[in-house]
């Protein structure tokens, strides 16, 4: 799609997203889970979804696949840290999108949910890279997770932020590596101008 396109789709659906954006916000705030330890989570939900609708236009093959992957952005940690099973996350999908858009939805914050782990090189290790390659938009929202936690960490200043901006310039080109797909999908592929804006970060 055009970025005029994309941008379009999302006008066009505002209300919808609007509702998920606000469900999404909710879910995480139920287990009282908050970003840095100062924000409410939907902080990082909505620099996730930002990075979608920046970049998104790149990689998204059609019109209906607009929804979904929106949905994926504000709802990527909702079954690792929020307490949702996967079918709870189908079933919230339904409310605003029909069956197979639904699956692709789930299938999305599935892909991004971590693995069981004593630590994060087991949580986050080749069987949960290979889940996110293989997954339609996953690419996409893992990169535009990646991208959000490094623009917070690399401009805000305390002990926490300055650990984990070491540990995304060290793990960024095995990340980058272990999220790129193969093949000609486009709906696996990571946009050339979000690579740029990470890297240059």
């Amino acid at each position: 799609m055009t970025e005029k396109e994309f941008l379009e789709c999302l006008k066009q659906r505002a209300e919808t997203l609007a509702k998920i954006r606000a469900a999404a916000h909710a879910i995480h705030a139920s287990v009282n889970q908050t970003y840095d330890k100062k924000h409410p989570y939907g902080y990082h939900l909505d620099m996730v979804a930002d990075g979608v609708r920046r970049f998104g236009h790149d990689v998204c093959a059609n019109e209906r696949d607009v929804l979904p992957l929106m949905f994926g952005a504000y709802y990527h940690d909702s079954i690792e840290d929020a307490r949702l099973t996967y079918n709870d996350v189908r079933k919230e999908a339904l409310q605003y999108m029909d069956e197979s858009q639904a699956l692709m939805a789930a299938e999305i914050v599935y892909a991004l949910t971590n693995d069981k782990g004593r630590n994060r090189a087991e949580r986050a290790g080749e069987n949960y890279y290979k889940g996110i390659r293989e997954t339609p938009y996953a690419p996409l929202v893992k990169l535009a997770d990646r991208l959000a936690n490094m623009t917070y960490s690399f401009t805000h200043s305390n002990e926490a932020n300055a650990h984990m901006k070491s540990v995304y310039r060290e793990e960024l080109p095995h990340f980058l590596k272990a999220i790129q797909a193969e093949g000609n999908d486009l709906s696996r592929s990571l946009p050339p101008d979000m690579l740029r804006t990470i890297k240059e970060l």
